[in-house]
């Protein structure tokens, strides 16, 4: 299925810490780092990217962005990834059944309070 976003872009305080932090939790979902400048990271795969921008004003505490993952395994290692890399669990990873029967997912928040979830679809968990 196709993404059903074009891209993301999320606000942070601190670009290294960002960097430090998403180097690690993108890594098992193989989304590598694009590109970045002074005051960007672009992560992603294909014309599909997730952006992080140098914002000195507030965090964005609402915003949510949910990445797909091949496979339950990733979800578990996103997460442990996140939490190792300096963020909060806010969702250990688990089927979520409220929002569908397959929903495999884990919930963390990065260093600037943003909530970002890795999610799998399979019917069943990995071999």
């Amino acid at each position: 299925m196709p993404s059903i976003y074009d891209h993301v872009t999320l606000g942070v305080s601190d670009l290294k810490a960002a960097r430090r932090f998403y180097d690690a939790v993108m890594a098992p979902l193989g989304l590598p780092l694009l590109w970045e400048n002074p005051t960007m990271l672009t992560y992603g795969a294909g014309d599909e990217d997730f952006g992080l921008q140098l914002d000195t004003g507030q965090a964005r505490h609402g915003t949510h962005v949910a990445f797909r993952a091949p496979d339950r395994a990733s979800v578990d290692r996103f997460h442990a990834s996140a939490l190792n890399a300096g963020g909060t669990d806010d969702g250990a990873p688990g089927l979520r059944p409220a929002y569908a029967a397959t929903y495999y997912a884990a919930f963390v928040r990065d260093p600037d309070g943003n909530r970002i979830e890795a999610v799998c679809h399979e019917a069943k968990a990995d071999a």
